[in-house]
């Protein structure tokens, strides 16, 4: 069993549990408060900006030319393409500016960023998987589902569950896979610890945005 399949079993319950919270169903079903919607999407672009960065660093590190590149790409694509569907939604509604970390997304953040700078290259590639993997299962999940007229939050399930979107997710799960087989079995377990950890902060960040959670 390659690794990726065996991390996947790891989050099991973290990803039954992230498809069941309120915030998914109501991305599903369009009916998700607008608020709350503006909230994840002001924390999301703070994240995106960091989350960027720590996929540089990671593709700075990388010993791998070709993933070097390709971490470099990923780069790009979070800090470019995806804060251009964050600054259209901010216009439809109604966000003039992104606003301070909350604290579930200013902890995400700097885990995947002390992850890419301390911790081994491997560790830190399967920190920031899920943040792929799971995005793209969420967005497929809702795909299937039954199809709702005028969703004010189709464009953010057509990204995530769209082609281009998959591909990179495949990518970095084959990046992560050859990693972990080269490796040594200390490492590959640090790379499912980092991997579930990670798991565990995009739940709390959509449960963060669904209840509003800021500073005390």
């Amino acid at each position: 069993m390659k690794w990726s399949e065996q991390a996947w079993q790891q989050i099991t319950p973290v990803y039954q549990s992230i498809l069941s919270m309120p915030f998914i169903t109501g991305l599903t079903n369009g009916t998700l408060e607008r608020e709350k919607f503006r909230f994840y999407m002001m924390q999301d672009s703070g994240y995106l900006d960091h989350f960027g960065r720590a996929l540089a660093l990671i593709g700075a590190r990388a010993t791998h030319i070709g993933d070097a590149l390709t971490f470099m790409r990923f780069a790009e694509n979070a800090i470019l393409v995806e804060n251009s569907l964050h600054e259209s939604y901010f216009v439809d509604f109604g966000v003039t500016q992104k606003g301070p970390l909350q604290p579930a997304c200013h902890h995400y953040v700097h885990f995947l960023k002390s992850t890419a700078a301390l911790e081994a290259v491997e560790v830190a590639m399967a920190a920031v998987l899920p943040c792929f993997w799971i995005y793209k299962a969420v967005g497929d999940y809702i795909l299937q589902q039954p199809h709702v007229a005028a969703n004010p939050y189709q464009r953010w399930i057509d990204t995530y569950g769209g082609e281009d979107f998959g591909l990179a997710v495949q990518q970095a799960i084959s990046i992560c896979d050859r990693m972990a087989a080269q490796t040594t079995d200390a490492i590959r377990q640090a790379m499912t610890h980092a991997f579930v950890t990670a798991s565990r902060l995009e739940y709390d960040f959509w449960d963060a945005a669904y209840t509003l959670r800021t500073w005390p």
